[in-house]
């Protein structure tokens, strides 16, 4: 990336996201080449080798932007150390294609969030480029899906006959009398989320399997049961609503249990996916207007915080969670003389 404001510091936001966008892609290169040495649809692997190229890229600039800043290169991932490339088969090529699609769904909404936080032109022409190529990305794995029949499209709406305006009150009411229809958008979130906690779940199971680390492997079965629960949530809400629901991708994890990817690599995943839908959740209870399902999600999001917070603690006290950039702390450097 070459300056374009001379010698302008890298802000907070922008050092920020360089350091979270260099964690990110150094775990997904440890993922993608695994998944490039198993998959076996030739429709599939054309998918996975964009994205580790992609990442593999982002880790190059990212690594001369540090540099060139005087900013340590964070220790991240390696295929060395977090995974095994010649492990047996622990998912099937439709969850290594679901999987991706997912990730760069993920990646385009960092990416416009970086973007919004930018100002040094050089930066902002690399989020940009990053945002291109997650887009690019998610259309080339949604293709592949729809040319296989995987796609699973979100449910369809009847044309209302003319332009109408909302009466009464009941509209935002849920708990008691006769509930209002849901919302095209809050339809939309019900369905994603499905969709993403089913792609956790098969994750989490996995991670279970192949972990040999009885903390963790609790821990994932943890979050496996508290996928399944959400899930089992949103599915009633649409089924309330005569509305089809999404199938689960349980039946993507193989039998296997030998190691692929390090405690540490899965941990970082974990509670990355964790961050990632408490967003989706305040978004989604942001624009759910009905009182019982924005209720619904304060609820979850409360259970997936805790969650969360046992994650980090676990991370720390085997000391795999990397510090990321934070301001001086004024007052130790006082007390220090």
């Amino acid at each position: 990336m070459a300056k374009k404001n001379g010698n302008i510091r890298l802000s907070a936001a922008e050092l920020s996201e360089l350091w979270t966008g260099y964690m990110n892609d150094s775990m997904l290169v440890c993922v993608l080449k695994y998944f490039s040495n198993k998959v076996e649809d030739q429709d599939i692997r054309p998918v996975i080798i964009k994205a580790l190229k992609t990442s593999l890229n982002h880790l190059e600039v990212l690594e001369k932007s540090f540099k060139k800043e005087n900013y340590p290169i964070p220790v991240g991932f390696s295929q060395e150390h977090d995974v095994d490339i010649d492990a047996p088969r622990l998912y099937t090529d439709g969850y290594f294609l679901n999987y991706i699609k997912q990730m760069a769904q993920i990646g385009m909404n960092n990416y416009s969030m970086a973007i919004s936080l930018t100002a040094r032109d050089d930066i902002y022409a690399y989020f940009s480029k990053c945002f291109v190529e997650s887009n690019q990305l998610h259309k080339m794995a949604t293709d592949v899906l729809l040319s296989k029949g995987l796609y699973i499209r979100p449910p369809y709406l009847l044309t209302p006959e003319a332009v109408e305006f909302v009466d009464s009150k009941r509209f935002l009411a849920g708990w008691f009398g006769k509930r209002r229809a849901l919302t095209g958008l809050e339809i939309s979130n019900l369905y994603a989320n499905i969709q993403r906690n089913a792609l956790g779940i098969a994750t989490l199971l996995g991670f279970a399997q192949s972990s040999k680390s009885k903390e963790i492997k609790k821990f994932m079965m943890r979050g496996k049961d508290i996928a399944s629960k959400h899930v089992d949530v949103f599915s009633k809400l649409m089924r309330e609503n005569d509305l089809p629901v999404p199938m689960t991708w349980d039946t993507e994890v193989t039998k296997s249990t030998s190691t692929v990817f390090s405690d540490k690599l899965m941990m970082f995943q974990t509670t990355a996916l964790i961050a990632t839908g408490l967003g989706y959740y305040g978004l989604s209870m942001a624009t759910s207007p009905r009182r019982d399902i924005a209720v619904e999600y304060t609820q979850l999001m409360g259970e997936v915080a805790k969650y969360s917070e046992d994650g980090a603690k676990l991370m720390i006290e085997n000391r795999w969670l990397e510090m990321p950039p934070q301001a001086a702390n004024r007052r130790e450097l006082v007390d220090m003389k």
